[in-house]
């Protein structure tokens, strides 16, 4: 059984595994791919944790416009306006705001697994392609 030790190859080592691998067109443009997706992965997990720290803020409101009295009107934000509504069509508002970011935060959770299913089948071929003279970790 062979040992799956992480270490830095040597000078010799490097070398070595240089001259043994050409690095074709075709690896180049896979290695060229993964790079990609992984900067767009990173992009969408920036964007999927915004998203849910926008939609646990509309859930806190929620909360406190339980205890409102259903006589007040509230400014509700639409742009860069604030608008005065009743009670219940700013639930009505939050809940429908609430339901899109739930929707875009599944789109984009979506959007992430087949990426990563991408850089996995990826991975797959540049490993057996370069074995441990390319490091894909991310």
């Amino acid at each position: 059984m062979m040992s799956m030790s992480r270490r830095m190859l040597s000078k010799e080592e490097e070398e070595t595994a240089a001259d043994e691998i050409e690095v074709r067109r075709e690896d180049q443009d896979k290695i060229n791919k993964f790079s990609r997706l992984h900067q767009h992965e990173l992009s969408i997990e920036e964007e999927v944790k915004a998203k849910h720290k926008e939609k646990e803020e509309l859930d806190d409101i929620t909360t406190e416009l339980e205890l409102a009295d259903e006589d007040d009107v509230f400014p509700y934000k639409v742009g860069d306006a604030y608008f005065h509504v009743p009670l219940e069509q700013a639930q009505e508002m939050l809940t429908t705001s609430s339901n899109k970011l739930e929707e875009e935060i599944s789109e984009l959770e979506d959007k992430l697994g087949s990426i990563r299913e991408e850089m996995t089948q990826l991975k797959v071929e540049l490993y057996a392609r370069f074995g441990k003279t390319i490091n894909l970790e991310t």
